[in-house]
């Protein structure tokens, strides 16, 4: 880790994983596991991982049954980002946020562009806040998990990376490297 602090110990979170899509399952879900290995790797938990398929009110249903769940802290979802009429994975779960994380879509197409071209712009992958958890939305590729998790999301889940990052926001009352910027 490029720019880890000494002394802040790593804090595992929980996470769960929402894989949108009308033709996964549990034996071909590689998105899903792609997450769900790195997650794991990483020392985090895996509470809970659920494949719903692309509609609105189901996915709604299942990242609001997460949110008020105290032993969630975040909630990645892989799939419904794109621009197809099945694609609604910004549809449901936007409007349930309390804030928005700006920088995670523009960060993860910019990366995605030295992947893929200019096809990233058919990417609407985005994150939010609700209720002092974590959403990040990506692509159903396990490529763009891999790209998504190893790339922004792993480090802004770690206590340990500086300047800051979103461990403190999940765990309150966790030491992290948030407090120094120097």
């Amino acid at each position: 880790m490029g720019h880890a602090k000494e002394g802040v110990a790593f804090q595992p979170l929980n996470i769960a994983v929402l894989t949108v899509s009308d033709t996964r399952t549990p034996d071909n879900d590689t998105s899903g596991d792609t997450l769900q290995d790195n997650l794991l790797a990483a020392g985090h938990i895996c509470v809970a991982r659920v494949i719903v398929k692309d509609d609105i009110y189901q996915m709604r249903a299942q990242v609001s049954n997460w949110i008020i769940d105290p032993d969630v802290h975040v909630i990645l979802v892989t799939g419904g980002t794109g621009f197809t009429d099945r694609d609604s994975t910004p549809e449901a779960l936007m409007p349930l946020f309390d804030r928005q994380v700006q920088g995670y879509g523009e960060l993860f197409r910019a990366i995605s562009y030295t992947e893929i071209g200019t096809s990233t712009i058919q990417s609407r992958a985005f994150a939010g806040v609700v209720n002092h958890k974590l959403v990040f939305a990506m692509p159903g590729s396990p490529k763009a998990c891999k790209t998504a998790w190893s790339k922004i999301i792993a480090e802004q889940l770690d206590a340990r990376y500086r300047p800051c990052n979103f461990v403190e926001m999940v765990l309150p009352k966790v030491d992290t490297a948030c407090g120094d910027r120097s």
